[in-house]
């Protein structure tokens, strides 16, 4: 079931990112989030009318994805970067599919006309699922990342609403 994130998501979203920060160059931030720092965030997105949805697998949050601003100012209003995140047992089951499809629709009527997505260029899993649901390769911004003692490029994929 995919749903609206709730304050109350926030320690399973931390369980389920927590790993990914602490373990893997998926994402270049070394630092963990907390769940009061994931609430405000679900908060703040929110408030600003920006998709915060969660995955849930037998009846416990599996993942989120997210959507803000890609960068500040009134013209890059309609360019959203987003985050999909599941927990490796729940991957392969059609969750993020359906996770970024419904992160997607919320997009589309707000007004949102692309997302992009910044995946780590060491993470081919996440460069293939982007491909597959129709993200083209825009960019690759080489060494912009640090984490585990090396730089890192950060591949840009986007998809046109």
């Amino acid at each position: 079931m995919i749903r609206a994130a709730i304050a109350t998501d926030a320690t399973a979203i931390a369980a389920v990112w927590n790993p990914f920060i602490r373990n893997t160059a998926v994402t270049f931030n070394p630092v963990e989030k907390s769940p009061a720092e994931i609430a405000a965030m679900i908060h703040d997105r929110q408030a600003a009318g920006h998709g915060f949805l969660v995955a849930e697998h037998q009846g416990l949050v599996a993942g989120f994805a997210s959507y803000a601003q890609f960068r500040s100012g009134a013209g890059y209003a309609r360019t959203m970067e987003h985050t999909i995140i599941l927990s490796p047992d729940a991957q392969g089951r059609g969750l993020g599919r359906a996770l970024i499809t419904a992160l997607e629709d919320h997009a589309r009527a707000a007004g949102i006309h692309s997302l992009i997505a910044g995946v780590s260029a060491e993470n081919p899993a996440g460069r293939a699922f982007h491909a597959a649901i129709g993200y083209a390769e825009v960019a690759v911004l080489p060494q912009v990342g640090h984490k585990f003692g090396r730089w890192m490029d950060l591949v840009l994929m986007q998809k046109i609403l």
